[in-house]
């Protein structure tokens, strides 16, 4: 059993007029197992959060804490969270030029094991999450994400997620950009890593479409910086059916 702990945690970014608040004391707790479905309107701040945990140096934490089965997060490198169990799915994928997907899967594989898997197994296990992903095998030896659809790159984020086997699994608008067939396979994706691993999950979303697919334990409106409010599956059908007007208009 592990826990991921956000206490209070403060976050800004260096704009032209100076540092700007955009997390304003979040406090959250994830464990082993668990589904945490984050909603809000644009702007609110969830994005920063997943990048901040990530460690994005764009993201200056200036006050709070996260912790990873009570180590901190915050004190660690980009790549030692990512050794330590951390996982970002990001919203824009980036490219790679140079690097092709099985030699990016294979280097991270071996960076958080301390030592590379067998070849044939591993050959053998990368297909057939690709298979079950519906990308195509040849996509095995091209640079990643270079060329890839807004589709192709997220299924490419799961595949990820599937084959690294994270303590924890951030989403970030995971299904933004996809259509109904590819957000059925990618929701798919997330289950079977679900289903097979203690992996904890932030998923993070504006609507509520692909939580027909992956159903939350817990889920939290994020509004100005901070959680607003929770609860569990059914804040997210009043969501669908109300949207966000409330919190907006609570904060004006």
């Amino acid at each position: 059993m592990s826990t991921l702990e956000i206490r209070d945690l403060h976050v800004s970014v260096e704009t032209a007029d100076g540092a700007k608040p955009i997390l304003r004391g979040v406090d959250l707790t994830v464990t082993s197992g668990q589904t945490h479905a984050l909603m809000g309107p644009n702007g609110s701040g969830k994005s920063t959060l997943a990048y901040s945990i990530a460690g994005h140096p764009k993201y200056e934490v200036t006050s709070g804490e996260v912790l990873l089965d009570g180590e901190d997060v915050l004190a660690m490198s980009v790549d030692e969270r990512a050794r330590a169990g951390l996982f970002l799915a990001m919203q824009y994928p980036v490219e790679v030029p140079g690097v092709t997907v099985a030699n990016f899967l294979r280097t991270a594989r071996t960076a958080i094991d301390g030592e590379a898997p067998k070849l044939r197994h591993w050959v053998g296990e990368v297909r057939t999450a690709m298979e079950r992903l519906r990308m195509d095998p040849t996509f095995a030896e091209r640079n990643v994400n270079e060329g890839f659809s807004g589709g192709e790159k997220k299924r490419h984020e799961i595949l990820q997620m599937e084959l690294l086997r994270p303590k924890f699994a951030i989403l970030d608008e995971t299904d933004s950009g996809l259509d109904v067939d590819a957000l059925r396979v990618v929701s798919e994706g997330v289950n079977r890593a679900l289903a097979s691993t203690d992996v904890g999950v932030l998923l993070i979303t504006h609507y509520t479409r692909i939580l027909k697919y992956i159903h939350p334990d817990f889920v939290h409106v994020f509004v100005d910086g901070r959680i607003a409010e929770e609860g569990g599956p059914e804040l997210a059908e009043r969501l669908e059916a109300e949207g966000y007007d409330r919190f907006l208009t609570a904060k004006v």
